[in-house]
């Protein structure tokens, strides 16, 4: 009789354990389909993108820092139909206008004007205004800072490697290098 009562108790353990081993590998198995239903399930904007949001990019400009002096850049999205005619002009234009942060400061003289850009194998030709010889000249490193800004922020277009500066459609004593981005 003992015996009899050992077989049953463990017959019934044993149906338990089936039955619950068979219900928890359900679970499991579920719970895994859900999530995979999930990562499977395409992902769908709140919002539809515009034409002119895919038109944008991101271009970097770069700007003394009010701080340290040092180049900032300056990460600015704008309309690929601004830049498609003169990315050179539209580039030279956003320098003039300044920084939009106010942790950087701006450094192209005011008033100064774009008259002419164009390409000569790697080298950039800007022609301005007679105005962009009005930088801080009692700063002595205003004038580097004022090229390197302008070669840091024109050297981000591929093509462009070096950058020459005209004054009014001349070669000025004081622009007359060829100038490179420095490292």
């Amino acid at each position: 009789m003992k015996n009899k009562k050992i077989i049953v108790i463990f017959a019934i353990l044993l149906i338990v354990v089936i039955v619950g081993g068979y219900f928890g590998i359900k679970y499991a198995k579920d719970k895994t389909e859900e999530k995979n239903q999930a990562i499977n399930d395409e992902y769908t904007p709140e919002e539809e993108i515009t034409e002119e949001q895919a038109r944008q990019t991101i271009i970097s400009l770069y700007f003394p820092s009010k701080e340290t002096k040092e180049l900032m850049p300056e990460a600015r999205l704008i309309d690929i139909k601004e830049l498609i005619n003169n990315p050179y002009e539209k580039i030279m234009q956003l320098l003039i206008e300044g920084p939009k942060s106010d942790k950087e400061e701006k450094i192209v003289p005011d008033g100064t004007k774009v008259l002419k850009t164009f390409m000569e194998n790697d080298c950039l030709t800007l022609d301005l205004s007679a105005e962009f010889l009005n930088y801080d000249k009692t700063n002595e490193k205003s004038k580097d800072t004022l090229i390197n800004c302008i070669v840091n922020s024109m050297t981000e277009l591929t093509e462009v490697n070096q950058i020459k500066i005209l004054i009014n459609g001349n070669q000025s004593d004081e622009f007359k290098e060829v100038y490179k981005r420095v490292k």
